[in-house]
Parts: structure tokens; sequence; C-alpha cells
């Protein structure tokens, strides 16, 4: 679906949020290969039957050269180091107190309302779209609208790692019609908890962070650093490639609800094969639809999965234009996958410096598989 060119819509800011705490890649290792080592010795018999695969040694030289990630932040260590339980420990919270997932939410949303000179008498919609929440219901959305004291409605959505740009489309969408005059979109993502950290090819893809973006109507801004928002475009293609099967019915099948096939998982190198022309043929024909070429963009805030698969996508994205006339800074090394957040921690830190009427492109591309897209304009 594509909507027409409405250049009315802005966003007016953005803000992330940083958890205090890192883990590098030589730490992750080190628990790694001690857990794997351990399992090794323990299982040797049975390895050397056949009855058991052994777990493989990993490196953090192979971390950095399959992804471009060297360190990650977390919102906890706790437990995720620890070789007798390999995942993060978060401690549950009583139901009258703010959620984990809402008060990271909180924190971003603050910082993008700063940006924006938006206090919560102005913003009438909220709309937390991520990769996981942490609860069905009430929405998490809806706990954050009432912790920042906005009326209106919020409602939460799930859209893997093209949750930011599918928010976002539903915030124009809702700017468009009149059902809103400012919208809070937030991206609070906790993927510590549903990474395998047993997991050779996976246990060092995600990191943890919550990211906002404040999208409004022209006639109310009153940001310094804003953008019209030219287009939007989505595209969904069904795939089983990128997984994760943790569900309420999980507790019907009497399966394991914490087994690999209810964590993250993917078949990686289908992903990048598949994903990446898919992302690009996107990308340029939603800016010939705009009259554009992708070298007219003068930065492209792309999804931070694998240095890899987004180097592959601008090579698509400029295949017989010569030298590509834009960049695509890259924010994985430090955070990580982050799921739908990445996109918007690029966009936050790499934008200020572009000049008036310079055109920007936001891309993600994720499970689904799915590719969404805005087509933005410096004011």
């Amino acid at each position: 679906m594509t909507s027409a060119s409405k250049p009315n819509i802005v966003i007016s800011g953005s803000g992330v949020w940083t958890p205090p705490e890192t883990i590098t890649n030589e730490e992750l290792v080190a628990s790694y290969n001690a857990y794997a080592e351990r399992f090794n010795r323990e299982n040797a018999a049975a390895i050397q039957a056949g009855k058991t695969e052994e777990m493989p040694i990993s490196s953090a030289r192979f971390i950095e050269k399959a992804s471009g990630i060297k360190s990650r932040f977390v919102y906890t260590r706790k437990g995720i180091l620890d070789i007798n339980r390999m995942r993060p420990h978060f401690p549950e919270r009583k139901t009258e107190d703010l959620s984990i997932q809402a008060e990271i939410a909180v924190q971003a949303a603050r910082k993008a309302m700063q940006k924006a000179n938006k206090t919560p008498s102005d913003i009438d919609a909220v709309i937390v779209s991520c990769a996981y929440t942490q609860r069905a219901y009430p929405a998490i959305a809806v706990e954050v609208q009432n912790a920042l004291g906005i009326t209106g409605f919020g409602f939460d959505m799930l859209m893997a790692c093209s949750a930011a740009t599918f928010g976002l489309h539903r915030a124009s969408d809702s700017l468009a019609s009149g059902s809103a005059r400012c919208v809070l979109a937030i991206n609070p993502e906790l993927m510590t908890p549903m990474v395998n950290y047993l997991d050779r090819e996976s246990h060092f893809i995600f990191g943890d962070v919550s990211t906002a973006v404040i999208m409004e109507r022209a006639d109310t801004v009153t940001a310094k650093n804003s953008f019209d928002v030219l287009s939007t475009k989505a595209d969904t293609f069904f795939s089983n490639n990128i997984r994760s099967g943790f569900g309420h019915i999980s507790r019907a099948t009497d399966e394991d609800p914490y087994g690999r096939e209810k964590l993250f998982h993917q078949q990686g190198r289908k992903v990048f094969e598949e994903v990446s022309p898919r992302a690009a043929l996107h990308m340029k024909n939603h800016l010939a639809q705009l009259g554009f070429s992708p070298i007219d963009v003068k930065r492209y805030w792309l999804h931070q999965a694998n240095i890899n698969m987004n180097n592959m996508v601008m090579k698509h994205l400029f295949s017989g234009l010569g030298s590509r006339g834009a960049d695509a800074p890259t924010i994985i090394d430090r955070y990580a996958n982050t799921a739908s957040a990445g996109v918007i921690i690029a966009f936050d830190q790499y934008n200020e410096d572009l000049a008036k009427d310079d055109i920007g492109m936001i891309c993600s591309f994720g499970a689904g598989y799915s590719v969404g897209s805005l087509v933005l304009k410096k004011r």
C-alpha cells in the first residue's frame, strides 16, 4: 500500500533511551564458550556416538565479521553471562507498578517530546510498535499514555524489525484522516529476553533500547529541526525464515514454551539473499513514485540488522547508477540489532546536519518478510 504525497505531515522530534549497561563481543563469547566447553565435556560419550551434536566454539572476530557488531546495550547484564543461567534476569514488578517496557518507552518519549516542543496536552495518540510486548493487555501504549498524562487513544502493534516504520505509517494515516492531531510513536525494544544465548549463530545479534518519534501536522510545528513526510510505503511477503514462536498457545501444546523454536531463530543466509534485493527494489519503486532516483537522496537511514546486509542493499539500490550519491550511517557496531528501533537511532543521531530541502529516506526490513519506508524532506 502506498499513500499519496502528504507534505502536511511532519516528523518534528525523535528520542533515544539507551540502557546504562553494555556487553562486549569478548564478554559474550567467553560466557558462550565456557558453556559450550562444559556441555561438550559432559556429553562427550553421546557426541562420540553421534547421539548429540557438539556445540561449536565462537569468537569475537567471527561475530564482527558476520555482522559488524562489536558491543550491545542491555537492560541488565545480570544472568546473561552466567553459564548456569544464560538469559537475563528481569525482576517481576507488582501489578500497580509501571512495567519495564512502559518505563523505557516513557524515557524515550520524553526526549522526543522535548525536541518537538510538545507537552502531553499537545498529543492525542500513542502508538507502541515493536518486536515483542511484555504482555498481551492492557496495552503498553495505554499504560504509557496514562504515565505521561496524555488524553486520546493508544494501541500496541507488532511488526518485528519493521515495527517502527509501520507504526509511523499508522501515525501518518491518523493525522491525514483527522483522527489525531499529534502522534507519539514509540519502539521500546526489549530483545534480550528472547535471545537464545546457547545458539552460536544468533546469541550475539540483539541489544535493548527504546526510541520515540513525534509526528504532527505542519501547521502546529514549532521545532527547530523537522522533516516533511512526502510519502510512506509498505510491502509484506510471507516467510518463515525469521521466526519467534513464543505465544499464549504454547501453554496448550505441552511443548517447552522456551524451547529453541519459541525463541528467535533464523536462516541467516536465506534472509540475506532474499531480503536485500527486495528492500532495494521497494526503495527504488517508492522513490520513483515521487519522481526521484536513488541518487537524489542525501541520506538513507536503514534498518540496523547486519552491516553486510546494509552494504548489499545499497549495492542493489545503486546498481547501474555509478557511484552512490548518499550515505547510510551505521550504529550497529555499538548497539547491535535493536529490532525496529535501530532505524530510528540512526535517524536521531544523523539528521541535524542536513540542509533545507535535502531528501532522506527511512527504510526497515525484516521478518514477515516486511519492508517499510518513509521519504522525508528537511524543512
